[in-house]
């Protein structure tokens, strides 16, 4: 009797444990779908680990945030961005401007595939940039001057503790107008900038300057007179893009690595010709609420239950009928840095589409997240799709389909008599009646 027992209180045990398990799993799964659009793994790649110490301030930043960083040199001959088929890493810090190569595994592909698949990078150069950060930076849609000795020059917006320099440090206070980049609070002080400018293809969409230098900088060797005119000068140069790839993956490519320092953080900002002196330059806000953007702290948007069914119908149909009257509901949020708000725009649209949209409609919105719209579906019968395609400066980007087939009426949902046939009804009763009487009269007309 006692081995019985001793099997039964092992099965029981067993199955306690199992449950403890799948109890546990369930939890975990439920603070997954709970949690942010990405994870908070961060490798930070540098090329002295000084930089570890003297951009301290801004690693502080992340990891206040809940990012958890992995410092490595970059030319470690052990670092690896995935193994087994899966990557190690949710976002990538590149801080090492003057590395000519990347230590194990990785390279450049091997970073431009990172960012195919929907990760995201914060790169900074200077004036040591090899060719294998330029060639990153050019594959992310931005250009930095070909001259490997040239820094952006300003002689009128230059900072003051500069006046007797080169004038290299620049004040810039030209950035991108938008909340979801920068914030809703305003950054009043110039941003201090010391670095080489890059310039960006006007007709590639997916980058943007955030940060812009006046139409009197130019980009130069400082250290030498100027033989020709240089290739980048006025606005077209800029100091900061960002560029946010079709996946949503998110990067920003700054020409400066002491932007990020502690000095450029902490320090005092005067721009020359201006009485205003600020105690802390505008680095310290700019560089966390752009890393926040990055990082998809901000401007991310999800869409779930989507939903369509006939007006009066909770039910999903499997086809509509032509004429028919329906409604389409989907919701969207935004994710706020900690939690999933209710997003609220009025430049949301659906389109009812088959090869061209037969229907495009706005959609309105309860403030709660739920957007919707109602509409009767077109006399024209095949396979048609509801499609919402939301592409918002700064947000990423929704693109929602959903397939839906139409038929005609059948041939007993016709009403008996159609009123618009009443011209052919009236046409064939008056050739019959004038057909009889004309038979009438021939035929006993004397």
């Amino acid at each position: 009797m006692a081995a019985p027992r001793h099997h039964l209180a092992v099965a029981l045990v067993l199955l306690l444990v199992l449950a403890v398990v799948v109890s546990s799993s369930s939890a975990a799964a439920s603070a997954a779908d709970e949690g942010g659009p990405r994870g908070r793994r961060v490798l930070v790649l540098v090329d002295d680990l000084a930089v570890r110490s003297s951009h301290s301030a801004f690693f502080a930043s992340l990891q206040g945030r809940g990012f958890d960083l992995d410092f490595r040199l970059a030319d470690d001959p052990k670092l690896s961005l995935h193994r087994y088929g899966q990557y190690l890493y949710d976002g990538l810090v590149l801080f090492a401007p003057s590395t000519p190569r990347f230590g194990g595994s990785v390279d450049q592909n091997a970073v431009l595939e990172f960012i195919d698949a929907g990760h995201d990078m914060i790169l900074a150069a200077d004036s040591s940039a090899s060719d294998l950060i330029r060639g990153i930076a050019t594959e992310c849609g931005v250009d930095f001057d070909e001259d490997p000795e040239a820094m952006v020059i300003d002689h009128i917006n230059y900072a003051a503790s500069d006046a007797e320099g080169d004038h290299t440090l620049i004040a810039g206070d030209d950035l991108i107008q938008s909340d979801v980049i920068l914030g809703s609070k305003k950054i009043e002080a110039p941003v201090l900038f010391r670095g080489i400018g890059h310039a960006v293809n006007p007709s590639n969409s997916l980058v943007l300057k955030v940060l812009s230098t006046s139409p009197s900088a130019y980009s130069a060797n400082p250290k030498s007179k100027l033989s020709s005119p240089p290739s980048l000068t006025g606005s077209a140069i800029s100091l900061v893009s960002v560029m946010q790839a079709r996946n949503n993956a998110r990067v920003l490519i700054s020409g400066s690595l002491d932007l990020f320092s502690n000095r450029f953080l902490k320090s005092g900002v005067q721009k020359a010709g201006s009485k205003i002196r600020h105690e802390k330059a505008g680095n310290e806000q700019f560089v966390t609420e752009t890393s926040k953007w990055v990082f998809h702290e901000r401007g991310h948007l999800k869409a779930v239950n989507v939903k369509h069914n006939k007006v009066g119908d909770t039910n999903e149909p499997g086809m509509y009928r032509i004429n028919d009257d329906l409604e389409y509901s989907v919701e969207i949020y935004e994710w706020s840095g900690t939690s999933w708000k209710p997003y609220v725009a009025n430049d949301v649209q659906v389109q009812f589409y088959m090869m061209s949209p037969y229907v495009l409609k706005t959609l309105s919105t309860d403030k709660k997240g739920v957007f919707s719209t109602s509409f009767k579906v077109p006399d024209v019968y095949g396979v048609f799709q509801f499609k919402v395609e939301y592409q918002r400066l700064g947000y990423t980007g929704l693109s929602l389909s959903k397939q839906i087939p139409v038929r005609p009426y059948r041939h007993n949902e016709y009403e008996r008599f159609i009123t618009s046939a009443y011209p052919y009804y009236a046409a064939s009763f008056s050739t019959m009646g004038a057909f009889f009487i004309f038979s009438f009269v021939y035929l006993y007309h004397k």
